[in-house]
């Protein structure tokens, strides 16, 4: 594509690169196949508990029936690896790739927001938009997992399901460096999920990179990233946790010139 004239006012240019960037609206037929590609990612980015490995012989058959795709060639790659595991190295390498390593976290906010207290509000903002969906996720996760992320996606459709996902692009990228970097098989269905979005901006990449050698950001005062959350419960690596209530205000004593109190 040729280079914008100079002529051309900044607004204007700003616009036609934004409508070049823009992705075209979707057939009622290509936003019903994002469906089941969605619903896969989010399962096979679950935990490999003993139900979701028994499933194995299904998920892979699901990923078989999918219309061609670069997406579909990223899930069949992974559940050719998926299925050749055993349940235990499974279940080992997840934890290593998802609750050890806080740069393939898959609490989405915390790479948006840190540990700030930011990212409270904007744990909220999701369940709110889940409510008013109609949707109570019930799944004892926090809303920004990325399984449940994508659930919702699925459910809701591309325009307002799916803007979770846009907003949280950048962190995506990371999650999808960090296991291409641990050379982890996960980084397909990451691929595979990236395929979906519209492509990265410029000031995308730059942020991914900035994340890469800063981190997110970082607020420690009144947080506890791994402190309690619950009754027997801590949060997971990046959770938001409230700060502590203050201590309560202290009386002044009563004058030293004062020997009764009032009657």
């Amino acid at each position: 594509m040729s280079p914008l004239p100079a002529t051309i006012p900044a607004l204007v240019r700003t616009r036609v690169r934004a409508a070049v960037r823009r992705r075209a609206r979707l057939t009622p037929e290509e936003s019903e196949a994002r469906i089941p590609l969605l619903r896969l990612c989010s399962l096979l980015l679950q935990y490999p508990d003993a139900e979701l490995t028994a499933a194995r012989p299904v998920l892979t058959a699901a990923v078989e029936a999918l219309p061609s795709s670069p997406a579909a060639e990223h899930l069949a790659a992974f559940t050719t690896w998926f299925t050749g595991q055993e349940p235990e190295a499974l279940e080992r390498h997840y934890v290593e790739m998802f609750d050890l390593r806080r740069k393939s976290s898959l609490y989405l906010t915390y790479y948006l927001h840190g540990d700030t207290r930011r990212r409270g509000m904007a744990l909220l903002t999701l369940n709110q938009r889940y409510r008013a969906a109609g949707w109570d996720t019930d799944a004892g996760e926090l809303p920004d997992h990325l399984p449940v992320v994508l659930e919702f996606a699925a459910l809701a459709g591309p325009g307002g399901g799916e803007a979770p996902l846009r907003q949280h692009r950048r962190g995506l990228e990371l999650i999808h460096r960090a296991l291409t970097d641990a050379d982890s098989p996960y980084r397909h269905v990451l691929a595979a999920l990236l395929t979906l979005l519209p492509p990265p901006t410029e000031a995308d990449r730059a942020a991914v990179a900035q994340l890469v050698a800063e981190g997110p950001p970082n607020e420690e005062v009144g947080l506890a990233p791994y402190g309690s959350y619950g009754d027997g419960e801590f949060a997971p690596p990046g959770t938001f946790v409230p700060p502590a209530p203050a201590p309560p205000t202290r009386v002044p004593p009563a004058s030293t010139s004062r020997t009764e109190g009032p009657r």
